[in-house]
């Protein structure tokens, strides 16, 4: 915004008046030939949403400037609101997915509403680009995409890979590439789209880095050590991926770690007195340097999940997974944004280690799926978990139902992709 006092008639009056016309003419002609050149300029070499020259969205445009496109090249999808949908379930892949796997088919294992499949993520500000799955396919021909982290990144993968395959005219042509069935939870799975010569693999590392036995002679008490300075043995395999996205959060707490006997290692020595947040902080700085010394900074693309919350709170108020939280409740999505949840800690030290990438030219985004998903109480398993399970068992309410919330975060991603300008080229 321009500052300046503008000149008035009292400075002006000792100039002939007919200066002042000539003035006033040049002024006329210097504004209608930027308008008529931003015109152009907008319309032909860059051009907008349908708008025409007079819409006030092209004025807002000339003379503005976008806050977000001083980090990125779109708007904020993390910022907005969930809106009634009936028709987002005739645009989704069904429960009947192959890749889907037991624990995520609520509707089948039970659970008779599906209102919760009826809402759209609506930003503020801007629309979500509809995913497209023949797009996003050819963008990847030839590529590789990596998912890697805990149980509930693997969410997010079936769900991808539901999404992908709406895409594929053939699904017999979609397979495991060790024929391992999609109900192995150990290790890792490859799913190959043969059509593009595309994997889409998952690596179950819930800490990224290393866990492992403690050094000799370490008290009777430690059970296991997680390395914070040492990245996951998997890691290897994960150079020269084109895409790759990474989550960790859910297992770094102390009733996760140190309460069950994992304790936090430095070279050769246990730490007793590293809290888990800590250790996590450490871990991003090993996983970062990792990433700038292995991954190709003009091939990769990055991105690291912000925490997915959960949502045990229903049974009993701030209940937990293992005292009787639950979430069978709720049918529909939060609608109070008055009062939204802290911003957890984790989220602080993802976002910041990213933002070091990319200050130094690397690919990498912070996905901050957080704020949206947090409304969401209603997408859970909550009760309707595989049929194997015993009935006394806890409540799921940190996964989630698959068609569901997942694919609104893969939305976001292949929306961030296509700002990126992601596409593999034919030489790779």
């Amino acid at each position: 915004m321009d500052h300046r006092q503008p000149i008035t008639p009292k400075l002006l009056s000792f100039l002939p008046s007919s200066f002042l016309v000539k003035k006033e003419l040049v002024y006329a002609l210097f504004f209608l030939l930027v308008l008529i050149s931003s015109f152009v300029f907008f319309n032909f070499v860059s051009p907008l949403q349908p708008q025409t020259i007079f819409d006030v969205a092209f004025f807002t445009q000339l003379f503005t400037i976008d806050k977000s496109s001083i980090t990125s090249n779109t708007c904020d999808y993390s910022s907005g609101r969930w809106v009634s949908d009936v028709n987002r379930p005739l645009k989704s892949y069904t429960e009947n997915c192959p890749l889907l796997d037991p624990g995520f088919r609520c509707r089948r294992n039970g659970r008779t509403d599906d209102g919760y499949l009826k809402w759209r993520w609506q930003p503020n500000g801007c629309d979500l680009p509809r995913f497209d799955a023949r797009d996003l396919l050819e963008r990847s021909r030839n590529g590789r995409i990596v998912f890697a982290g805990d149980s509930i990144g693997r969410n997010q993968w079936e769900s991808m890979l539901c999404m992908l395959s709406q895409g594929v005219s053939n699904l017999s042509t979609i397979y495991e590439v060790n024929g391992s069935p999609i109900t192995k939870h150990k290790g890792y799975l490859s799913i190959r789209f043969s059509e593009y010569n595309l994997t889409v693999e998952y690596y179950r590392v819930p800490f990224l880095v290393i866990t492992g036995p403690p050094p000799k002679n370490s008290s009777s008490k430690i059970r296991s050590a997680i390395r914070v300075d040492k990245l996951h043995w998997r890691s290897l395999t994960w150079v020269g991926a084109d895409v790759l996205v990474f989550n960790a959060g859910h297992w770094w707490s102390q009733d996760k770690t140190t309460k069950m006997g994992y304790y936090f290692q430095e070279g050769g020595t246990i730490n007793n007195t590293m809290d888990a947040i800590e250790a996590l902080r450490r871990s991003l700085q090993t996983w970062k340097s990792w990433a700038m010394q292995s991954l190709d900074a003009d091939k990769s693309h990055i991105f690291f999940r912000s925490y997915s919350p959960i949502h045990y709170r229903q049974v009993k108020l701030n209940g937990t997974w293992n005292d009787g939280g639950g979430c069978d409740k709720d049918v529909k999505p939060e609608t109070n944004d008055e009062n939204p949840d802290a911003e957890p800690v984790h989220n602080h030290f993802i976002s910041e280690t990213v933002k070091q990438m990319r200050s130094e030219n690397r690919k990498a985004q912070f996905l901050n799926i957080t704020y949206l998903t947090d409304f969401r109480r209603d997408g859970h398993p909550s009760l309707y978990r595989e049929p194997s399970t015993p009935v006394n068992a806890p409540q799921d309410c940190s996964h989630w139902c698959l068609p569901g919330i997942p694919d609104t975060w893969n939305e976001l991603l292949y929306a961030q992709l296509v700002s990126d300008g992601f596409r593999i080229s034919s030489h790779n």
